[in-house]
């Protein structure tokens, strides 16, 4: 670069010199291609936006969040109150399928507010690979599994033993 170019140091677009030959690093100048050197702001996810009106009150605005950690709460409470034989398994159940319930959201909303993280396939796929997984492992937990799949306990022997 010249002196004087856009880009070069001290010239009046291009970054300023700091003592002992920094270079300090401001915003995008207006027309130019290069990528901004400090990053002022995130991107929303894809379906971000408020699941309800602006004029709602904040719940009704994140309903498909809180209804997924409703059902995981729920889940929860019933794994910690341990009332009835299975609630281990019932409560992890239900965990799982507040998972599988975000993906389903995720899917057939175009707004899902706060229950959006990154885009709409990477949320689908997360949420429900990690609820299927929940509920695929509640079904199997011992003692006295509701599924059993006979070559992950071949597995588990062939490990163990």
């Amino acid at each position: 670069m010249t002196p004087g170019s856009p880009g070069s140091p001290g010239a009046p677009g291009g970054p300023r010199e700091l003592p002992r030959g920094r270079v300090s690093k401001l915003r995008r100048v207006r027309g130019s291609r290069r990528p901004p050197t400090v990053t002022t702001d995130t991107a929303r996810p894809e379906g971000g936006g408020r699941a309800a009106g602006g004029d709602a009150p904040a719940p009704a605005r994140q309903w498909p969040l809180l209804l997924v950690l409703g059902t995981a709460a729920l889940g929860l409470l019933v794994v910690g109150t341990d009332s009835f034989p299975q609630s281990f398994r019932v409560g992890t159940m239900l965990v799982g399928a507040a998972l599988l319930l975000g993906a389903v959201l995720r899917r057939v909303l175009p707004s899902v507010g706060m229950l959006a993280v990154r885009s709409r396939f990477t949320d689908m796929i997360t949420y429900g690979v990690m609820g299927s997984l929940i509920v695929l492992l509640a079904l199997m937990v011992q003692p006295r599994p509701w599924l059993r799949i006979p070559f992950l306990e071949d597995i588990l022997h062939l490990t163990v033993t």
